[in-house]
């Protein structure tokens, strides 16, 4: 993420989620639908992915559940401090402080399609192996936005599933303003 584009007077917040970890976000928009408050959150660190590569390297598949990650949560730091790249177990997401590597476009290595129903763009950070099983850590190219409730203190709370999913459809909308209060 490149924070030269971020305002320093921009607003941070805290998110927490059900087990007690952190995630620090700018708030970048509020809204208000049917009484009640929400802001589109960015996240203040790099958000990054953990994925298993299968034995056919078609696709690799992400690492979503906590046990896995709990597993390869130490290598990973380590590796990424071989980058000088500090690895966090943050709230909603995996994140990293550090100078990210420019990425450039014309070395295909550096840059990788996750296949998935959003075609996103990921950056590869490092790769690894445990227990015969090879990993990569990628940073997504586009920016993580979280979609959070404001409470009556006016603190974050992450959404249930029903709820975003009642709100779902409005996401389009919301990114809309976004975008053009970015112009």
């Amino acid at each position: 993420m490149d924070d030269d584009n971020l305002d320093v007077d921009t607003p941070t917040v805290t998110v927490i989620d059900e087990a007690g970890r952190q995630l620090v976000c700018y708030v970048e928009h509020s809204l208000e639908v049917d009484n009640q408050d929400y802001a589109l959150l960015l996240p203040v660190d790099t958000p990054v992915e953990i994925f298993a590569w299968l034995e056919d390297r078609e696709a690799p598949t992400p690492v979503d559940s906590d046990e896995e990650i709990d597993r390869l949560f130490d290598l990973a730091k380590a590796v990424l401090a071989e980058q000088n790249l500090t690895l966090k177990r943050t709230a909603v997401t995996l994140t990293v402080v550090g100078e990210i590597p420019d990425l450039d476009l014309e070395d295909e290595e550096e840059e990788e399609e996750i296949d998935n129903e959003d075609e996103e763009e990921f950056q590869s950070l490092a790769s690894f192996y445990y227990d015969r099983q090879e990993y990569e850590i990628f940073a997504p190219l586009d920016p993580m936005f979280i979609l959070a409730r404001m409470n009556e203190d006016g603190e974050p709370e992450l959404l249930s599933v029903e709820e975003l999913q009642r709100l779902e459809p409005l996401l389009p909308q919301i990114e809309d303003q976004l975008f053009e209060a970015l112009e």
